[in-house]
């Protein structure tokens, strides 16, 4: 058997268990400015690069996969990583990891051709960009039929690797793939093809083991496409129409487009979704782009007649042969009927929310706080992406009474939620803002505001205590983590950052949320 069957039927014994060296990175360090405290990017926010091609890819398999497309498929066993105890998802949902590799190797390990790398790419050599992940998305499709989601890992999220300690999970893939290669030279693999699809075998294991310890939800399946793959899926589906709000310029993506509504080939489509350098937020400007290209891919292939046109999808399936690497469990006739609801826009897309920046050995890392990201997962999987604001079971009167709320838990967005409420219920809310960390809920009132305080600590089902160092008729609402639940079953998408009562903040690393419906489907972005 050779090393590349062996790759494809998942015996890669070989490069299992290889020993941890210290890591490399190719990333290129920068400055940046240091954001607010981040919030959950809502509404249709559509996440990166790979996930357009995900889609696209699944409509081509829908119309080709009844000849023999399947046949030429990269199959990958590295979901076996995961282990017995990762679980599955339940009641028919599927969670599916998009990959984005930044790499300028073929699948056999050759470099792609220079004149694609310099001129399509205007990047440096194949060994720029080395093995990076830059494209994290988890796909959560429902088993009713109900309204996908998808969430976006920011590439330079500082997490713990396994084997590697702490690091970018960008670079979770490229440090087990190095040191996997370096083994596999040692045992005397000689084929470099061969070598380098094992490699890269347990590059994937370290990317889907990274991402499930991290967020702590199954993962049933998984696709990766490289560069080349998301200039192929371009290239077939023909020109995409984008928006910017400012002309730029920057030599070391290429892009050069004037303000305004413009038609891209691949080659500028490439350049547009690349671009960070002269953008104020860098890589998360970034993903704003690639946020709104996706938009407008998905605007192209319901308005170009792409579906159904066979030269297209024909073009679409030689991509999928080609160019992207999907888990041998993967059914390619369900997820082509999946991809294709996607791309009718029964999707919701997210990016998860960064603590602040950090320097790390000389690198900049985003900050991240492991048991948020996973509450937001959760609870956007489960359906709380866009629930109401919880309901006062009766009005309550305040006459001079102000009502000031505090959130002390983890989950960003209760006193914006809690704040909706009560000024539906004829409460007049004061400041809305966070607190530290805390266990128990209290209603807190100076003189004069008992009465109010009372009828509002039993709604909410704690205890109300006078304060005598607070304002005549006044009142304070501290959220605790005993009381989250019942102030609000399912988190909003809003900030309680000192901002206005039932307001959502615009602002923070993530910027403004990008709207798949805005400007007939090609939002305007920086």
């Amino acid at each position: 058997m050779s090393g590349i069957d062996r790759f494809y039927s998942g015996t890669v014994d070989s490069v299992s268990a290889v020993e941890p060296r210290p890591r490399h990175s190719a990333t290129r360090h920068r400055r940046r400015r240091q954001p607010q405290r981040s919030t959950l990017s809502v509404g249709r926010k559509l996440a990166a690069a790979s996930l357009s091609t995900t889609i696209l890819v699944g409509v081509g398999i829908g119309w080709y996969v009844q000849s023999d497309l399947t046949s030429g498929l990269y199959r990958s066993d590295a979901l076996s990583a995961l282990g017995d105890d990762a679980g599955s998802s339940l009641d028919g949902d599927t969670n599916i990891l998009l990959i984005g590799l930044d790499s300028r190797k073929a699948m056999d390990g050759s470099d792609l051709p220079a004149e694609f790398v310099t001129d399509k790419l205007h990047a440096g050599d194949s060994d720029v960009g080395g093995y990076n992940t830059n494209t994290l998305i988890l796909l959560h499709v429902p088993g009713d039929g109900g309204k996908a989601s998808a969430v976006a890992i920011p590439r330079d999220d500082y997490v713990a690797v396994p084997g590697y300690g702490m690091a970018k999970i960008k670079e979770a893939y490229g440090m087990a793939k190095a040191d996997a290669d370096a083994k596999l030279v040692a045992d005397g693999v000689t084929d470099p093809a061969a070598r380098e699809q094992q490699a890269r075998e347990v590059g994937r294991r370290s990317t889907l083991t990274t991402v499930q310890n991290l967020l702590k939800v199954p993962i049933d399946h998984f696709a990766e496409v490289n560069l080349m793959g998301f200039y192929d899926v371009v290239s077939a589906i023909g020109p995409v129409q984008v928006c910017l709000n400012n002309p730029v310029q920057d030599d070391f993506s290429g892009a050069n487009f004037p303000a305004g509504v413009q038609t891209l080939d691949a080659s500028q489509a490439l350049s547009f979704v690349r671009q960070r350098h002269g953008l104020d937020n860098g890589d998360l400007d970034r993903t704003h782009r690639q946020q709104a290209f996706i938009s407008a891919v998905i605007a192209n292939l319901k308005g170009s007649g792409v579906i159904g046109n066979i030269p297209k999808m024909t073009a679409l399936a030689d991509v999928v042969k080609k160019d992207v690497v999907i888990d041998s469990a993967m059914d390619p006739v369900r997820f082509a009927s999946q991809a294709s609801a996607l791309a009718g826009g029964n999707i919701d897309f997210y990016t998860l929310p960064i603590e602040g920046y950090e320097t790390v050995d000389g690198q900049d890392v985003n900050m991240v706080d492991p048991a948020r990201l996973r509450s937001e997962v959760s609870r956007i999987f489960a359906g709380g992406d866009s629930a109401s604001a919880p309901a006062m079971d009766t009005a309550i009167s305040t006459g001079n009474e102000v009502v000031d709320i505090r959130n002390g838990t983890a989950t960003d967005g209760l006193g914006a939620a809690l704040a909706a409420a009560m000024k539906a219920s004829g409460v007049e809310v004061g400041e809305v803002s966070t607190a530290a960390a805390t266990a128990k809920s209290v209603v807190s009132y100076g003189v004069g505001a008992k009465a109010v305080a009372e009828a509002l600590a039993e709604q909410l089902g704690v205890a109300a205590v006078p304060n005598e160092q607070a304002a005549a008729e006044s009142v304070s609402v501290l959220i605790g983590e005993d009381n989250a639940q019942t102030v609000f079953s399912a988190a909003p998408a809003q900030s309680d950052s000192s901002v206005s009562a039932g307001t959502v903040p615009d602002t923070g690393a993530q910027g403004s949320p990008i709207r798949a419906d805005a400007n007939g489907g090609i939002p305007c972005v920086d």
